[in-house]
């Protein structure tokens, strides 16, 4: 699994011009799924996005996660994630998962993500979407499950 956090003051999703996910302070992130993730790969995402130490604390230091600072998180799949553009100038994405296989996994994710407790919003998987955000920092991170060490 890949990840880009963004640590935003606000963000919001949009499918036919109606909004269908918007979250004040927190996290936008965009999820994509590979063909060979499992459980473990959905597991560290979890941990590591909600743990993730990106917000300032009372020194102006990143050392609040957020569920310290009790902030939310809009989910968006990201298929694209997994574009690979080494070869020609069209992006090739066969290693992103089969939506049969993502989509499981995606809604796996979010179930885990509300289960911490933390206010969650989504996008809708597969659709065309309008992705809106105040980006604070800026603040972007990247996780990728199989680069843990």
């Amino acid at each position: 699994m890949r990840a880009v956090v963004q640590r935003v003051k606000y963000a919001k999703v949009s499918v036919d011009e109606k909004i269908i996910g918007q979250i004040d302070k927190g996290i936008m992130l965009l999820l994509g799924i590979e063909e060979n993730d499992e459980v473990k790969d959905l597991d560290y995402m979890c941990d590591k996005t909600i743990n993730l130490r990106i917000f300032e604390d009372e020194d102006g230091k990143m050392n609040k996660s957020l569920i310290d600072v009790e902030g939310s998180i809009l989910v968006i799949s990201q298929f694209t994630l997994y574009g690979d553009a080494r070869k020609g100038r069209r992006p090739s994405f066969i290693t992103a998962a089969d939506p049969s296989k993502a989509i499981p996994l995606y809604e796996k994710f979010i179930e885990k993500i509300k289960e911490s407790g933390i206010k969650t919003e989504v996008g809708e998987f597969g659709a065309d979407m309008q992705v809106e955000l105040l980006n604070d920092g800026p603040v972007t991170i990247l996780l990728d499950s199989k680069k843990t060490f």
